[in-house]
């Protein structure tokens, strides 16, 4: 089996376009979306592109959806800055009652047996939390008790934005980064997985992007331009201070 796994998408559709003609071209099995396919300035038309696909594609929530999904229900958060509020908000309104449903039933985490690799949990920040914040450099003693209940060979996973692929324990753990926003080059992110671990980066047109986003009306563009993110060393500096908290 093979399985490509696509995180932190955030309804960046020119992004998840580039990354699903290299999908089809690696004779995948099926795709795994890891949570956070929302928010973001392209919510419908993202949701309805996966939901066309030929290929199976499981989906996990993350945070994104968790918010977006409150909001909804009248109970959003008190604790988000005011600029990603107003996303969450313009996100929610854009849904119908009908994808509601369908986020509303995605699991917390999923399990495959991928040959070569053995057991894989897939989750969204870590087995345990959404909303977790770990990276590349977080000691590991601090993730032992984070992945020890795992029961798997390989712990898949995502939210950061920042791809690795490191050992807690006897445990790999593998950070899948973001296909619509990666704290990296510019491009997309995403795991090719079996019988090897690929981390994987798509290149595609930003300017084009660009153009395609801002004409939405997104309101975060303002505040945030996510095709120029913040650096990997700048957001190591700020994870730093949040992580595991």
């Amino acid at each position: 089996m093979r399985v490509a796994a696509l995180y932190d998408i955030h309804a960046n559709l020119p992004a998840l376009e580039a990354v699903l003609e290299e999908v089809r071209g690696a004779h995948v099995d099926q795709i795994v979306v890891g949570g956070d396919l929302l928010p973001g300035p392209m919510p419908v038309d993202t949701i309805e592109r996966l939901r066309a696909m030929t290929l199976p594609v499981q989906y996990i929530v993350g945070n994104g959806e968790r918010e977006v999904l409150a909001v909804r229900r009248g109970a959003e958060s008190q604790r988000l800055p005011a600029w990603a509020l107003e996303a969450i908000r313009w996100n929610a309104r854009l849904l119908t009652s009908e994808h509601e449903d369908w986020l509303a039933n995605w699991p917390k985490t999923m399990r495959l047996e991928i040959t070569g690799l053995g057991r894989m949990l897939f989750c969204h920040a870590t087995p345990r939390d959404d909303n977790e914040i770990f990276t590349r450099l977080t000691a590991e003693e601090r993730l032992l008790p984070v992945f020890a209940e795992a029961q798997a060979e390989v712990v898949v996973c995502g939210h950061t934005h920042m791809q690795f692929d490191r050992m807690v324990g006897k445990t790999r753990v593998v950070n899948a980064g973001s296909v619509g926003m990666p704290f990296s080059e510019p491009g997309a992110e995403w795991l090719l997985l079996g019988p090897e671990i690929e981390l994987r980066h798509t290149n595609y047109d930003h300017a084009q992007a660009t153009t395609r986003i801002r004409n939405t009306g997104y309101p975060w563009i303002p505040e945030f331009d996510m095709l120029k993110p913040p650096s990997e060393e700048k957001m190591l500096e700020l994870y730093g201070q949040a992580e595991l908290k």
